[in-house]
């Protein structure tokens, strides 16, 4: 791989561990939101909206960290 190749790639690669992070803080505040629905409603459907989100936005954090990996794996 070329060097110009390699540096794109090192740039998407920054890229996409921002958006990881921004997913992150998301689904955060998601989880202190769901965790402060009252007990007497954690079987409610804006509860269950809130853990499907939670459950969602780890998914694709996963998939963005892997996707990361597989790029960093690609420039060495």
């Amino acid at each position: 791989m070329n060097k110009l190749r390699r540096k794109q790639l090192s740039e998407l690669s920054e890229k996409l561990t921002e958006l990881r992070e921004l997913l992150e803080t998301l689904k955060d505040e998601e989880e202190e939101y769901m965790d402060s629905i009252p007990e007497n409603l954690q079987s409610s459907s804006r509860y269950e909206v809130a853990e499907n989100a939670v459950d969602n936005l780890d998914s694709a954090m996963d998939s963005l960290e892997e996707a990361i990996s597989c790029i960093e794996s690609a420039t060495e």
